[in-house]
């Protein structure tokens, strides 16, 4: 097996909406599969290789085979199964860039497998090809960036916004009533805009943000020690965080070490 990874810097117009941008090609002698945990980064994948076939979808829908394809915010794993040749451009949106950058609401793909062109029609069978005939990585990043920036207009909203940043800044362990309470609006109100354009509750997108710092800790530290860290009440809570989120327990996550947005990227989550 062969693979190549391209890591090159996002244009400065993306900043807050793209967290990264990674170019990847792979050559196997059969289909490779694959178990991605529940993650803050959203993959829009622009492929122009073999398609991927997404085999389970642990909390949501979408299984099927795809080209390009972007995965919304998932609360659970996602299973996968590469061809033998794949290629690809992989964005990792963050969850404000998603409604900004595709135009509809993060309720609208959370939990779902959404082909790209349905979302980007730029993104369509035609510019897979130009992504093929592209001589360089920088040739094929320019294309997607430029795609992505023509799209990166109008206002985000503010009140989701800053509640995303308050959460992960606190690493998901903030009280979403405190952050409530600061708003000055009813709970009512702040979950239903904060879903609309995230894709999850205040709760639900806290949990996330929780377990990914927490998994990123495996190897390093203790169970004890990683729940305590984390703000969980003990290793069972924490073990049933991590089973709900990636699909195994802590010592067998930490075995596998799954692929991730981060590990794509080259970096820790935070």
């Amino acid at each position: 097996m062969t693979r190549e990874i391209v890591r090159l810097p996002t244009h400065p117009g993306l900043q807050g909406l793209v967290a990264g941008i990674v170019g990847f090609r792979e050559r196997s002698a059969a289909p490779l599969e694959r178990r991605q945990p529940a993650g803050t980064l959203l993959p829009l994948i622009v492929s122009f290789g073999d398609p991927f076939e997404i085999v389970d979808v642990a909390a949501g829908e979408g299984v099927g085979t795809y080209g390009s394809f972007l995965s919304g915010f998932m609360p659970g794993p996602v299973a996968t199964r590469s061809g033998r040749s794949h290629a690809c451009v992989q964005v990792y949106l963050t969850p404000i860039g998603v409604s900004r950058l595709l135009g509809v609401p993060g309720r609208e793909v959370a939990g779902r497998v959404v082909p790209a062109a349905d979302l980007v029609p730029e993104l369509g069978p035609s510019f897979e090809e130009q992504l093929a005939e592209a001589v360089t990585w920088r040739g094929r990043f320019d294309l997607v960036q430029s795609i992505l920036l023509a799209r990166a207009v109008g206002p985000v909203d503010p009140l989701a916004s800053w509640l995303w940043e308050r959460i992960a800044e606190s690493g998901g362990q903030v009280r979403i009533r405190d952050l409530v309470a600061e708003t000055g609006w009813s709970h009512r109100y702040v979950t239903t805009c904060f879903q609309r354009t995230v894709g999850l509750t205040p709760k639900a997108a806290a949990g996330v943000v929780r377990f990914e710092r927490a998994v990123a800790d495996l190897g390093r530290l203790t169970v004890a020690e990683i729940a305590a860290r984390h703000g969980y009440a003990d290793q069972s809570h924490l073990t049933r965080d991590v089973v709900r989120y990636a699909g195994e327990p802590p010592a067998a996550l930490a075995l596998t070490r799954r692929p991730t947005a981060h590990t794509a990227l080259g970096r820790a989550p935070g």
